[in-house]
């Protein structure tokens, strides 16, 4: 997959079949769509296209309201977009120039003259233009006239709730990262360097390793305990997750820690992924170390058993 990091260093297609979007989470519903853009390219000897954007159009449109988090970072949409086969991907700056363009515009200019448009897939909700005034009329309109097809993909259900990044964020802010992971398709994870921490952990026996997340966009899930899968030198973990601020030890920071079973090993700077099974408990205060260690073990007693429900499942 070739990345353009905006639309001046695209070369403009002679067959491009388009999708436009955000694509946070890259979940069900995207993939419903991806899947059908690369199988339409395919067929018709075309080159699949996705025009997304960074940062968010919301952050943009609405610079006083910046409490917005990505489910994925630009580096692991990129990621998961080149595993489905997409042939092209223009992460385009949005600015407050471009979200004034008018529908007209935007499709003249961008889709057809700048990327080469004949076939364009979007989802059932798709808008676009100055106040988003764009939708499906307006693309059928043009499409008549300028030479390209339009295909809209149906809203995807699962268990009969609408599959949304919006719902996805609301899940993980919530702790429920099982139902984020029913929407998503896969565990949301979190990604990056440890760092030194205070070393209070392996006092009471759970050393963890502390994460450091580099995107300050990345959504980080609600505190408590999880149980998690780590990742790291092409080998696979288990272990249970913190995240909170440490009121047991009246901390003042919001800490990433996860202990990682049957590990010991010291591993400063090196960049781990966290996957995010289940969530265990709320962070709560305790009365000193000692009653944290109890609760530790029973944590770690709640991890191993629901790891091994999901053994026997399988």
């Amino acid at each position: 997959m070739k990345i353009y990091n905006n639309l001046a260093e695209f070369k403009r297609l002679d067959h491009a079949v388009v999708t436009i979007g955000t694509y946070d989470g890259v979940h069900f519903g995207h993939r419903k769509i991806i899947s059908r853009l690369c199988d339409l390219a395919k067929s018709n000897g075309g080159e699949s296209v996705i025009l997304t954007f960074f940062p968010h159009p919301r952050l943009i449109i609405d610079p006083e309201n910046q409490d917005l988090k990505m489910i994925n970072t630009i580096e692991e949409k990129a990621e998961m977009l080149e595993k489905l086969g997409v042939d092209h991907l223009i992460i385009t700056p949005f600015t407050r120039d471009f979200s004034n363009l008018s529908p007209d515009e935007y499709i003249r200019e961008i889709l057809v003259d700048t990327i080469g448009l004949k076939n364009l897939i979007v989802g059932y909700d798709h808008r676009f233009g100055k106040n988003r005034s764009g939708g499906m009329k307006e693309l059928l309109e043009s499409a008549s006239k300028l030479g390209f097809e339009v295909e809209q993909i149906d809203e995807q259900d699962i268990n009969d709730v609408a599959v949304s990044s919006t719902k996805i964020r609301e899940s993980l802010l919530n702790g429920n990262v099982a139902l984020a992971a029913t929407y998503l398709g896969y565990p949301f994870s979190l990604y990056g360097p440890v760092i030194k921490g205070d070393k209070i952990g392996r006092t009471i026996g759970f050393p963890t390793a502390n994460i450091f997340i580099e995107q300050a966009y990345k959504l980080i899930p609600s505190d408590g305990i999880y149980a998690v899968t780590i990742s790291m030198e092409n080998q696979n973990y288990r272990g249970m997750a913190y995240i909170g601020q440490r009121p047991t030890i009246n901390g003042m920071t919001r800490n990433i820690e996860v202990n990682i079973f049957d590990f010991d090993r010291e591993i400063y700077g090196q960049y781990i992924k966290m996957n995010f099974m289940e969530f265990l408990r709320h962070d709560v205060k305790f009365t000193g170390l000692e009653a944290l260690k109890i609760q530790l073990q029973k944590d770690k007693e709640d991890t191993i058993s629901y790891f091994e429900k999901i053994d026997n499942s399988i």
